[in-house]
């Protein structure tokens, strides 16, 4: 089909024999990011962007890591690889595969608007495109971040004022880290479950400067006073970590708040829509901006995106992948 294909194993090179987020063990792995459904265990070999190797080390255990910057070539076979922001999360990358004058790029994840933490997203020129399509229906339309963190700052105020503390469910690689220029302008208290206080901890060991937080471990103080702020996964909703908090109110950070019946069903006092994959407009721009002629659309609402592309005159096609969930519940259940 062509430089790449589609697998039982994952997208495969067979002319550089690698892999790109491989869902089973392979020899050689490029990962575009480290959320659990892009980046598994028990590949041989790891090549991701310098800011990925100890996020991949801590949710993979000590691994062979080979790491690159943005734009850094690398020859596998005589096939050039390159890494270009995806503005997903830190370290988030598109892979860039170029064989005798043939371009494919693998967007992984994706979000068009600069996140200020997150390298922003480049736009690749290539032949072939593979998208995702998480949130590809034209329903979902983003308001711009400052307008939503605004939103956020807002409720933390009325919070306060009632005498309850601000509980934000967040995932714990990225999204929670993004939080952080929202709260710091109002509250030097920020405090983390402890899958996001080792996220940050990594982070910061690769060289990446974020904002102090103090961890909500098992052993923290409990007085009223100390609980402003809390970042908490999203599994740990309902849980004994988070009663410890009473009085407290909850506010979801996803995309999917985009929609009201889904802050109806989750049974929270507030949704945002603060999401880290491009939403309908963005994926338009992206694939637009990449001047791909033949575009593939994987995990989200791929019949719908690939269905409108072909209308508006670019061949495309859907693909199965075992992306789509990014990080499992029991991360989340943690209290360390």
């Amino acid at each position: 089909m062509g430089l790449l294909s589609f697998t039982d194993s994952g997208i495969y090179c067979a002319a550089g024999d690698f892999y790109i987020d491989p869902w089973k063990p392979v020899h050689r792995a490029i990962i575009t990011h480290a959320h659990s459904d892009h980046a598994r265990p028990g590949h041989d070999l790891y090549l991701c962007h310098r800011f990925t190797e100890n996020l991949l080390k801590l949710r993979l255990g000590e691994q062979k890591i080979q790491t690159a910057d943005w734009n850094e070539p690398v020859y596998l076979n005589g096939v050039r690889v390159s890494l270009h922001p995806a503005g997903h999360i830190i370290g988030s990358a598109q892979i860039r595969v170029e064989f005798k004058g043939e371009v494919w790029v693998v967007s992984g994840d994706y979000k068009i608007e600069n996140d200020g933490i997150s390298e922003k997203f480049e736009p690749v020129p290539c032949h072939v495109f593979i998208t995702e399509s998480t949130f590809g229906l034209p329903v979902y339309r983003w308001k711009p971040q400052e307008e939503i963190y605004t939103d956020i700052q807002h409720w933390i105020g009325q919070n306060k004022a009632l005498g309850k503390n601000s509980v934000l469910l967040a995932y714990s690689l990225g999204k929670a880290q993004r939080l952080l220029g929202c709260l710091q302008d109002v509250t030097s208290e920020i405090y983390v479950h402890g899958a996001i206080w080792n996220a940050q901890q990594a982070l910061k060991e690769a060289g990446v400067v974020l904002p102090e937080v103090k961890l909500a471990g098992a052993s923290a103080p409990r007085t009223k006073s100390e609980w402003v702020v809390v970042i908490g996964p999203p599994g740990s909703d309902g849980s004994p970590w988070i009663n410890r908090f009473s009085p407290y109110a909850v506010g979801v950070c996803s995309g999917w708040m985009q929609v009201r019946g889904n802050l109806r069903r989750r049974n929270v006092d507030a949704g945002f829509a603060l999401s880290d994959h491009a939403d309908w407009t963005g994926l338009l721009q992206a694939i637009e901006g990449t001047g791909a002629k033949k575009v593939f659309v994987t995990h989200g609402f791929q019949s719908v995106l690939s269905r409108y592309l072909n209308e508006q005159g670019l061949e495309a096609g859907e693909v199965m992948t075992a992306f789509g969930e990014e990080e499992p519940d029991q991360e989340a259940g943690q209290e360390t």
